[in-house]
């Protein structure tokens, strides 16, 4: 039965917003979702048991426990939700996850920030875009993020997500950065945190340590990358489609 399961009913959040960590190009997501979880010590709120999502076990470092690869982990005093994924979602259940999971939002009046890597050679900053649906359309303009220069789309299971929360009705941004295509890139979710997520969030984190401790960060997130590379699976991302598609 495709789900979301709440594990702490204890914690109560009042239209809170989501900051999602799928893999993606430059893994810029998981790395600053990732980052949340840490940075704030955020509490593992519920699990997706949604279909398609590989039926496995994740466990940590000195961990004597496990948990499901899709977890969401919440911040009360900050009504901020992170979602974190120790696995691709492959883009053939893409549509069923999205759907399960954008349900489950709804019914909490929450938004959403789903999260893009727009492959790139980067000179200097990376450049930071959004799009949005509903009323969250006022919040990039609140903040001074610019839409994209120019056409394009946003495929894989944030594709898939932005279109659900369009069709559902739900307050949704897309945020997209320029990311490395190939590896991970922690200067790329440093930029994701600083000018996206961290002002619409409401929410202030240090992100020094993406800076200091970026090979460490891109050495343990590279397997993950590679591995989705020679899946072939088409990971997130944003692309231009160019004058002729």
């Amino acid at each position: 039965m495709a789900e979301v399961q709440v594990r702490r009913a204890d914690i109560e959040l009042d239209a809170p917003t989501l900051v999602e960590g799928l893999p993606g190009v430059g893994l810029v997501g998981k790395i600053a979702a990732d980052h949340l979880v840490d940075a704030l010590d955020m509490t593992h709120y519920a699990s997706l048991h949604c279909e398609g999502l590989p039926e496995v076990a994740v466990f940590g470092e000195d961990d004597p426990t496990y948990d499901p690869p899709v977890r969401v982990y919440a911040d009360e005093q900050r009504d901020l939700l992170a979602l974190q994924s120790d696995v691709p979602v492959s883009p053939n259940v893409a549509d069923d996850f999205a759907a399960c999971l954008t349900g489950w939002l709804a019914e909490r009046d929450a938004t959403a920030l789903y999260v893009s890597g727009l492959p790139a050679e980067k000179e200097g900053v990376p450049g930071l875009y959004g799009v949005a649906s509903g009323d969250a359309t006022d919040l990039l303009e609140e903040h001074d993020i610019s839409p994209p220069a120019e056409s394009g789309v946003i495929s894989g299971p944030t594709g898939a997500l932005l279109y659900e929360a369009n069709r559902g009705d739900l307050d949704a941004l897309g945020l997209v950065v320029e990311a490395n295509r190939n590896f991970p890139d922690p200067e790329a979710a440093r930029v994701l945190l600083l000018d996206g997520v961290g002002p619409i969030a409401g929410v202030d984190v240090d992100t020094e340590h993406l800076v200091e401790q970026a090979e460490e960060i891109s050495q343990a997130r590279e397997n993950l990358a590679k591995r989705m590379q020679e899946a072939q699976e088409e990971s997130s991302k944003a692309q231009p489609m160019g004058m002729y598609q």
